[in-house]
């Protein structure tokens, strides 16, 4: 049998592909825990769901990750609440826009948070293109434009998780320095702490119905425990700028997800503004200065 010619480039390493298939499996859990979440919102509504999944994620976590070991200072206790604020604040503020907006559009516009934290840390003029693109695109998603009669409180839930995003990857780099992995369990323990009693004021008596148990557990698993998880064993093992242009996926997975489980179908400027914020995070990722803080 010849030799294959030595100009043909070899097939991706195993360690890569399972990484890039880890991460898409993570991306596409959290789409699918969304899905699940708005099946429930009838009965516990966005807050009350948003608290099963962080108290049962917490539990998860906490036997995975054993955070009691952790050894806690005044600095990173003060950057793991932060970290766990944020964390909190981020999924309560996605599952309320979810309950208002189709999932598609709500984790398009949650990106533009981590999108706009990543173009401004690069410091380079050529940058500013993208975030242009990508405020196009979030100009088409707003009822501002005309284009779209989408909820307004929604959409504004939806860039709330994005501030909320681009927080938590601020503290969580802070308090991953001080706790590595234990520092997921801690933030999720603050969220939960903190979510919890919203989601007894919206939700009541409810919580307490065992038919959510399942549904809670499967949500807390989909979009917490198992996506958290992959994606720390993840981001050892890629670059920063693979795992960037990786996850600038969300959004599409997002809205395959609305159309094949929540026969969500989107409209024409909404399909094109999905696009221009995929096209502006694949371009900031590619762009952005080698250099510069992994932010």
């Amino acid at each position: 049998m010849a030799n294959p010619s030595p100009k043909l480039r070899p097939p991706v390493s195993p360690p890569m592909a399972a990484s890039v298939g880890m991460l898409i499996a993570a991306m596409v859990s959290i789409q699918a825990g969304a899905v699940v979440a708005k099946g429930v919102f009838p009965i516990a509504g966005p807050a009350g769901v948003s608290a099963l999944r962080l108290g049962f994620g917490a539990v998860m976590l906490a036997i995975a990750l054993q955070p009691w070991k952790a050894t806690l200072t005044w600095r990173s206790l003060r950057s793991t609440l932060v970290y766990g604020v944020a964390l909190g604040a981020m999924n309560l503020s996605l599952y309320e826009a979810l309950a208002r907006i189709p999932l598609g559009v709500a984790v398009a516009l949650e990106f533009t948070g981590p999108l706009a934290l990543a173009a401004f840390s690069s410091r380079k003029g050529r940058d500013l293109i993208w975030v242009g693109l990508a405020a196009s695109g979030l100009l088409l998603m707003t009822p501002l434009s005309g284009a779209t009669d989408l909820n307004p409180l929604g959409v504004v839930f939806a860039l709330a998780a994005g501030m909320c995003w681009a927080s938590y990857i601020v503290a969580g780099r802070l308090a991953g320095a001080e706790h590595g992995a234990r520092a997921t369990a801690l933030g999720c323990l603050v969220a939960a702490a903190l979510v919890i009693p919203i989601g007894v004021i919206q939700a009541g008596a409810a919580l307490l119905d065992p038919a959510l148990i399942l549904p809670g557990l499967s949500i807390a698993l989909l979009s917490t425990a198992l996506p958290y998880t992959l994606e720390m064993i993840v981001m050892g093992r890629m670059s920063v700028r693979v795992f960037g242009v990786l996850m600038s996926l969300e959004p599409a997975i997002g809205a395959a997800s609305g159309w094949l489980f929540l026969h969500q179908s989107l409209t024409a400027p909404q399909g094109l503004a999905i696009a221009a914020v995929i096209a502006a995070s694949v371009g900031v990722t590619l762009t952005a200065d080698r250099a510069a803080p992994d932010a």
